[in-house]
């Protein structure tokens, strides 16, 4: 896990685009989870290059302050506000 850590840092500084397993780790969710919201919606914006798929830092800061918080989570399950 530290080497997922240590990659993302290195990733962050260099290029803003982070892999599914970088960008789980800086939102603070599991890469399956994310790529569940990947396919059924309601996660990140993201991007294909290619056969690969990327997360702009900046579309996960923005996705990450959308998001509910505290016990107001569970009135609004939509995701989005």
């Amino acid at each position: 896990m530290d080497d997922e850590n240590e990659r993302a840092a290195r990733a962050k500084k260099g290029s803003p685009f982070l892999n599914t397993a970088q960008a789980a780790f800086y939102v603070g969710l599991s890469q399956r989870t994310l790529e569940k919201m990947r396919l059924k919606g309601g996660g990140p914006q993201f991007r294909k290059h290619g056969r690969f798929v990327r997360y702009h830092i900046d579309e996960l800061d923005a996705w990450s302050k959308g998001q509910p918080k505290g016990s107001d989570a569970d009135d609004n399950r939509g995701g989005r506000p």
